[in-house]
């Protein structure tokens, strides 16, 4: 499970200073449906979006859980998306070699082919520029949706009594 790849202390320094730089220019090409580890967006934004559409009238909903999404990014379509908006090769090439790092198994290097870190600083932008492809493609098909992301963990049941 590659969710358990946690970069060491300078590389999480340098993805979030990539991050930091990248986060501008790729929040103003993401869809005004989307919440998911975004600034200035919340799991509130997004429940007033759903409580919105159902307020318009729309009735049907499709919950949708896109398990192990981090594990299952395509490194080369990703490089591909990333290219599109950031010009500079060594930043992608960068970016690349973090995704391509691999991790420690048992004293051993383990190649990772595909996947982003989950827990690193620069995987929830690379998530949202893999999903922006999806919400892009909704979009042009005409369909309402609000897309939100948490990281994953696991929720303790509260009773009330």
């Amino acid at each position: 499970m590659l969710n358990d790849r946690i970069p060491t202390v300078v590389d999480r320094l340098i993805q979030q200073a990539i991050a930091q730089e990248l986060t501008p220019l790729f929040e103003p090409q993401f869809s005004e449906n989307s919440y998911g580890f975004r600034p200035g967006r919340s799991q509130h934004d997004a429940l007033k979006a759903c409580k919105k559409n159902v307020d318009e009238g729309y009735v049907y909903v499709v919950s949708m859980d896109l398990e192990k999404f981090f594990d299952t990014v395509n490194h080369s379509k990703l490089v591909e998306v990333l290219s599109r908006t950031i010009k500079d090769g060594r930043v992608v090439s960068l970016i690349h070699k973090y995704l391509n790092a691999g991790v420690l198994q048992n004293g051993f290097i383990e190649k990772t082919e595909e996947g982003v870190p989950q827990g690193g600083p620069l995987s929830p932008l690379c998530g949202n520029v893999m999903l922006n492809e999806l919400d892009k493609e909704l979009e042009r098909r005409g369909h309402r949706f609000v897309r939100y992301a948490d990281d994953g963990a696991p929720r303790r049941r509260v009773q009330v009594a």
